[in-house]
């Protein structure tokens, strides 16, 4: 116990270093209040997907359509669908273990064994500004990973000079699902304060699959309010307070053997601002935050099970984060974040028993395991030249483990090693290197990067966790190594008012890499089951990936859009590794003409052959889907009245792709139609 005392006293220390620093923020807040300079800053490398654009319009053709479903259609990124709700998204063909999602830079952590909660699902489209989507190891700012980082951004009001008040009412409804949706914001904002809140309600019944086939267990009904407050002390310090409130009950997940009745997350948090008078410093900003999530996954609703199941899970996240952004020499834009945060992990089984005499089962999925955190990160933007750019992100953190002494009693009947104790220390750390040139029309760019994660929860502590798909028990293995990563990158980029063109490749291979491997001693436990894998250190993997894209403007109101993308992974036995994509494509017509926007596109996948049978994956075919959107704003003085309408899956084509989980069909053809009115 005395060794996670040791990191334990680290982050006190750094919340109690941290906390000083807020409130000398604030001290400053009356001895300086000339206003900040204008400073230039170059935009980082990373991709940013634009949810809403500076006049608040989505730029997206389904304008209530959820967060999953944007993501779903951004470059680099793959959605896993379990079900019609809380998809699970990949970047670079990794998934939520080897990436690191965020939302407003602060840690969550699901609360699901399964992963049937990614962050992603507790925010809504209503609440959202933006998501940062980096990839590989500059994605590092806010912790280790490997993939890439997706931080969601969540909407901030600005001040003004006059008092405003404006609001929004939101309605939506789509046939595939009886999909029903209404929401609203408020804003009111002054020289000084700023006041927002948000509530957005979806109710969904099972929906239809291509050729009209009713998928059973795929409804939900969720709520998501959110709300924050600004206050401007003066012009160099600003104090921010936002939390945000999810409940989905009902949730249905057609490619798994479990429902969930409740999944339910609170989020908040406390932010100062600071913008000193300084040459250099730009910006401090300077965040302290909580969250709670709840997860209830069980099978009451399921006509034919085995044996009746419970699998609660919780996890609550304390943490804190102070990032300064800075300009120097005019080349070199520099931002630097010290991140650290407590998390506790625990998720329980239990198992009703059909026989009145005997007992029930019982046993922690995730054995109470509490992880503390402490890690700083650098980005410099070097600006070499009008034409030539570097960007170089490093970072370095620890992360430290305790399992209960529950956690240990389970985990020794697979482990069988005196070597397994219940504290676990890790150093973890990132590197990346990445250039860019311009030469009039053409953008070149190349990269290398290193990156160095710790195992997640389920693959250190997990107690037999029934992964559906391959039909194993996982356990976990806290004698794990960490995974690596080294990465390389490059692009060539064409680009003319008309027309522009991209293509993109990465190279990853990952050293200890961490997978389940079928352990024979020991049987199933799930009923059906094919055995028991346990989490271990393979030497390597591989995976690559290849993108182009393009966009064509052919007059004014006409523009024509498209992309192919490849992927290929290999373990060391040269068995293709899970959720590899397939050969992808996707085209799109837009015509603009005044407040009318309206869009015809075709997306796609080829058959799948080379699948990772080892892994538990089976042939997928090939398809196509057409869809059409339309968008049209009515305006009345003040007023706007945003219609967007729209026939997804036209032909009603029934089909599944790669990363459907157990292939599940997709939705068929749907019409929907959502009304925004902004006062």
């Amino acid at each position: 116990m005395n060794l996670f005392i040791i990191p334990l006293k680290m982050l006190n220390y750094f919340l109690y270093t941290t906390g000083v620093f807020f409130a000398l923020q604030i001290a400053i807040a009356g001895q300086n209040t000339s206003e900040p300079k204008d400073t230039l800053q170059n935009n980082s490398l990373n991709e940013v997907v634009i949810i809403h654009s500076k006049n608040k319009k989505l730029t997206a053709p389904k304008s209530l359509g959820s967060v999953d479903e944007y993501l779903a259609n951004k470059e680099g990124i793959v959605i896993i669908r379990r079900g019609a709700y809380a998809w699970e998204p990949m970047i670079n063909n990794m998934a939520i273990e080897r990436t690191r999602q965020t939302i407003d830079g602060m840690q969550i952590f699901h609360a699901c064994t399964d992963k049937m909660d990614p962050i992603t699902s507790y925010v809504e489209i209503n609440n959202l500004e933006s998501a940062d989507v980096t990839s590989g190891s500059q994605g590092s700012l806010f912790g280790a990973t490997l993939g890439g980082s997706i931080n969601l951004k969540t909407k901030k009001l600005l001040f003004t000079e006059k008092d405003s008040f404006k609001g929004k009412i939101r309605t939506g409804y789509e046939t595939v699902s009886k999909h029903k949706i209404i929401g609203g914001d408020l804003n009111f904002t002054s020289n000084k304060l700023s006041i927002n809140g948000s509530i957005l309600h979806r109710d969904a019944d099972n929906y239809r699959a291509g050729g009209h086939s009713e998928i059973k267990n795929s409804q939900f009904s969720k709520l998501n309010a959110s709300g924050n407050i600004g206050f401007k002390f003066n012009p160099r310090n600003t104090l921010e307070a936002a939390a945000i409130y999810d409940k989905a009950t009902d949730v249905g997940y057609p490619a798994l053997p479990m429902d969930v009745s409740l999944a339910e997350a609170l989020i908040t948090s406390l932010t100062h601002i600071y913008t000193p008078d300084n040459p250099w410093i730009t910006k401090w900003e300077t965040k302290l935050y909580y969250n709670a999530i709840t997860h209830r996954m069980d099978d009451e609703n399921r006509a034919e099970v085995f044996i009746r199941m419970d699998m609660p899970g919780w996890t609550n996240t304390y943490g804190v984060y102070s990032a300064v952004s800075a300009t120097i020499a005019e080349k070199h834009h520099i931002h630097a974040v010290a991140n650290a945060f407590y998390n506790k992990s625990l998720a329980e089984m239990t198992m009703f028993s059909n026989q009145p005499q005997r007992s029930d089962m019982f046993a922690y999925t995730w054995p109470d395991v509490k992880t503390a955190y402490g890690g700083i990160t650098f980005k410099d933007h070097w600006q070499i030249s009008d034409n030539q750019s570097l960007l170089i992100t490093a970072g370095i953190g620890t992360n430290k483990n305790h399992v209960s002494r529950e956690g240990i009693n389970q985990l020794s009947i697979f482990l069988n090693d005196d070597t397994f104790k219940a504290n676990k220390t890790r150093l973890t750390g990132n590197l990346a290197v990445n250039f860019e040139k311009t030469d009039n029309t053409w953008l070149y760019g190349a990269g290398i990067g290193y990156g160095n994660r710790a195992p997640s929860v389920s693959e250190g502590y997990g107690y037999y966790l029934f992964n559906s798909g391959d039909q194993y028990d996982y356990i976990g293995n806290p004698n794990l190594n960490n995974e690596s990563t080294y990465e390389g990158n490059v692009f060539v980029k064409y680009l003319t008012p008309a027309f522009s063109s991209k293509l993109s490749g990465s190279f990853f291979y990952l050293s200890n890499y961490i997978i389940g491997v079928i352990t024979p001693p020991f049987n199933a436990m799930t009923h059906g089951g094919k055995g028991v894998k346990i989490y271990n250190n393979i030497s390597y993997a591989v995976q690559a990936s290849a993108d182009w894209n393009f966009t064509y403007k052919i007059t004014h109101q006409w523009m024509l859009t498209g992309g192919l993308s490849c992927s290929y992974g290999k373990d060391k036995d040269d068995n293709t590794l899970p959720f590899i994509a397939p050969f992808v494509y996707k085209a799109a017509i837009n015509f603009n003409w005044k407040n009318l926007k309206t869009q015809l596109s075709l997306r796609g996948n080829t058959v799948k052959n080379d699948v990772a049978k080892v892994y538990g994956e089976t042939r997928t075919p090939a398809f196509a889907v057409l869809d059409w959107s339309a968008n049209y704003d009515s305006y009345a003085v003040n007023n706007v009245l945003n219609t967007s309408i729209g026939i997804e899956n036209i032909l009603d084509t029934a089909y599944t792709t790669y990363s459907d989980w157990n292939h599940i069909p997709n939705p068929g053809r749907n019409f929907y139609i959502h009304l925004t009115y902004s006062f």
